[in-house]
């Protein structure tokens, strides 16, 4: 007998959170999560209809959770900000309207990241150089901001980055991928050395192949999905259910899912930072777990 997934809300009391890559799969997850938690949220993305379309889906998000809501305050609400952040100015900018907007920030939820399948041996290096401005300078250029704001602030805070399985277990042809995401998995594991004073914890969520949820493909998916099923003669479906087979718990791995673990975390459920929790169903070569 299958037992059933818990379903533990945390009501978050109006905190104010910052994600970046809140257009794709990932980020319009971990928005929704916190919404549902009672959490003001400034979804972060470059500018467009995607992230004009999944601001527009999570106001109705706010509008279910206020009608959820009866003697307790509904303090949930959402705020799309054009942010590019590769750009200093423009991550400054974007802090900074946040900051006017809801009068500080407690979480940030670093999703932004781009992948790239290559052969190290047919590697573009103008290819591997965009992987490193996003993937890692966009990374730093963050958390640095992050860290002016919070010591301005005097009041804690918690980060969590996305990271990935594959800076435990790197793939064949995700060179670029894998190194730029190790690179900023452990610029992250350093900021919970430096920012700890500050009373801020930093903290790391590792996926697997989190594809999508309905018509909202994860950026991974787009970029390697095809490439995979022609390798390997499978359809979309087949490709989902090969990566939920790898894994030992046979689990598809969902947005929500990793979504849970950053709520886990910025919840504060456990005197915790600089640690990493892995969603990925289990896999025996992505150790130490």
């Amino acid at each position: 007998m299958s037992l059933p997934e818990p379903t533990c809300k945390y009501d978050l009391g109006g905190r104010v959170a910052i994600v970046t890559g809140a257009a794709g799969a990932i980020g319009a997850g971990v928005c929704r999560k916190l919404l549902q938690s009672n959490c003001r949220v400034a979804a972060t993305d470059l500018p467009g209809e995607r992230l004009e379309s999944v601001v527009a889906e999570l106001e109705q998000v706010c509008w279910a959770e206020r009608d959820k809501y009866e003697a307790q305050v509904c303090l949930a609400e959402i705020a799309g900000l054009p942010m590019d952040v590769t750009d200093p100015e423009s991550v400054a900018s974007a802090v900074s309207q946040v900051r006017s907007m809801w009068g500080g920030i407690n979480i940030l939820v670093h999703v932004a990241g781009v992948p790239l399948v290559a052969e190290i041996r047919k590697m573009d290096l103008e290819q591997f150089r965009r992987l490193e401005r996003i993937n890692v300078e966009g990374t730093l250029l963050v958390l640095r901001e992050m860290a002016g704001c919070f010591e301005k602030q005097a009041t804690g805070g918690d980060i969590v980055l996305i990271s990935t399985k594959n800076v435990f277990s790197p793939g064949a042809s995700f060179g670029a991928y894998s190194a730029t995401k190790a690179a900023a998995h452990q610029l992250a594991r350093i900021a919970a050395l430096e920012f700890a004073p500050m009373g801020v914890r930093v903290n790391m969520v590792a996926p697997d192949a989190v594809f999508g949820e309905g018509d909202r493909k994860s950026g991974l998916w787009q970029e390697i999905g095809p490439e995979r099923m022609k390798a390997r003669g499978l359809s979309e479906q087949e490709l989902a259910e090969y990566y939920r087979n790898r894994n030992l718990l046979k689990a598809r791995i969902t947005p929500e899912h990793v979504a849970n673990a950053v709520l886990f975390f910025v919840s504060r459920q456990t005197p915790t930072t600089g640690a990493t929790i892995p969603v990925d169903g289990g896999l025996p070569d992505a150790t130490p777990r």
